[in-house]
């Protein structure tokens, strides 16, 4: 009985603590003009002055450990090396500098909630906040970021009036639409660039590993980062990530996370401080032009491999299944598909439509937690005490100079401060092994981190042609 309600208690103190975020929206069906005569001057002033003063300039401040990577910091204790270089030069190379990096930010709620991107505050000690032209600044705290959409939510306490921005509605976008990006670029103060939508739904960027990009020509430059990017209207319709460029500079190539996404993850941030997406267990691919020949549809993802233990395997996916439909929602394509699953938290139950052998078919699946499956957070796509993995194509052979033949799965990134970090791994390696699992692929990985969860784990290691172990619990 007492154990009972002690569950109660627990369940009921959840919910007493969780948040929920209100944002206020604009119409879903606005009409599109032109001007009407030769008299008129076509001005949207107006339109995004409101909009303008719902954009914040960011400062982040980290530490930055200057230490040679390569070089053991024991030997600059050695009395040895003390004696012919001296304390000072020691301690130069064992002192932390202080990292100042500006972005922008959009305050979506009038109680201090501001929407940026992960990337603007990412392993920051201090997030500080101005709005326009008042010199007032703001200490902000971090809410939640989530760096597989590359957003991050932080919050202000100002006793001054704030202005939230309103939200547009992304899936009513058309390539053409005027676009406005306002944001904070090369800390010179908010700054509006015009441009129009150049495309829709990109992915396969290489930014994130959530992507379905709005694609504008309105000039985002470094700063603009986390700024908004809006509508005729002032609604915004995206927050500013990244830009290609060959030169560095503003080629005319920007891209914008939708605003229906930003919802999604900002709600999740704000009431759960991070984001725990659905799981499948799917291996997939796009429909491809040979594809295509053996299936009835031209549209979906199809399903090459199956992880064990895992909500699709245990609700009967099959290899060869072509996923056309998710809750009566068309799925285009493989990212289609991504996104979508990655749109539900788990445990809950999905509707997949699935075309198998030429016949339509139902399958309800009720969707894993990542995070229990192969014992990590998935929000920040860190694994093993704070590795980012990636699997080895011809692009990673070339960017890290490996081998033509190496196998395994590539550390790609290794989290400052983390377990792993202070093991030993490097940017660069490949893990090969752990414990007695061979790894060749993220499904290994799964399996072993499932088999050894919150145990010691021996981690083998290819660096260089050299094999080497690390122990990680």
């Amino acid at each position: 009985m007492n154990k009972k309600l002690f569950f109660t208690s627990i369940i009921l103190a959840s919910s007493l603590f969780a948040k929920n975020i209100e944002f206020e929206e604009m119409d879903k069906n606005p009409q599109r003009i032109s001007p009407n005569s030769s008299s008129e001057i076509l001005s949207f002033n107006n339109s995004i002055k409101s909009s303008v003063n719902s954009i914040v300039n960011i400062s982040a401040k980290r530490s930055v450990n200057t230490n040679i990577d390569n070089l053991p910091m024991q030997m600059f204790d050695d009395p040895f090396f003390r004696k012919f270089f001296g304390e000072e030069f020691s301690n130069q190379f064992k002192q932390n500098r202080v990292q100042r990096s500006l972005g922008s930010g959009v305050i979506v709620t009038k109680d201090g909630y501001i929407v940026t991107n992960n990337h603007v505050v990412e392993n920051a000690d201090e997030i500080s906040v101005t709005i326009g032209d008042d010199p007032t600044e703001y200490t902000a705290k971090l809410i939640g970021k989530d760096s597989d959409s590359d957003i991050a939510v932080i919050k202000i306490d100002s006793s001054k009036p704030l202005t939230p921005i309103k939200l547009g509605d992304s899936n009513s976008l058309l390539i053409g639409d005027i676009t406005f990006a306002i944001g904070n670029p090369f800390g010179v103060g908010n700054t509006v660039t015009m441009g129009i939508i150049s495309a829709l739904n990109k992915d396969k960027v290489g930014i994130n590993k959530y992507e379905n990009y709005i694609q504008t020509d309105a000039s985002i430059n470094p700063g603009n980062s986390g700024g908004a990017l809006v509508d005729s209207r002032g609604a915004l319709i995206g927050i500013n990530t990244a830009i290609l460029s060959k030169s560095g500079g503003n080629d005319g190539i920007g891209f914008a996370i939708p605003v229906d996404m930003v919802k999604d993850v900002v709600a999740k941030l704000v009431s759960d401080g991070k984001v725990v997406r659905g799981y499948l267990g799917v291996v997939i691919a796009e429909l491809e032009k040979d594809s295509k020949l053996v299936y009835k549809r031209k549209e979906g993802a199809v399903v090459l491999d199956i992880s064990n233990d895992t909500p699709a395997a245990k609700y009967g996916l099959k290899r060869g299944d072509l996923i056309y439909s998710i809750n009566g929602k068309a799925i285009k394509d493989r990212n289609s598909l991504q996104n979508t699953i990655a749109s539900f938290k788990p445990n809950e139950k999905v509707n997949l439509g699935i075309e198998r052998d030429g016949k339509d078919i139902t399958l309800d699946i009720i969707l894993g937690d990542r995070t229990t499956l192969i014992g990590v957070q998935s929000e920040s796509n860190n694994l093993l005490g704070g590795l980012k993995l990636n699997n080895i194509t011809n692009e990673t052979i070339k960017r890290y100079r490996l081998s033509p033949d190496a196998t395994g799965v590539l550390v790609t990134d290794v989290e400052p401060k983390s377990k792993a970090e202070k093991s030993g791994f490097l940017a660069g390696d490949i893990i090969v092994q752990i414990e007695d699992i061979e790894i060749k692929n993220f499904s290994n990985i799964e399996t072993a981190l499932k088999k050894y969860n919150e145990k010691h784990k021996r981690i083998y290691v290819n660096r260089y042609g050299q094999t080497i172990m690390f122990v990680i619990q």
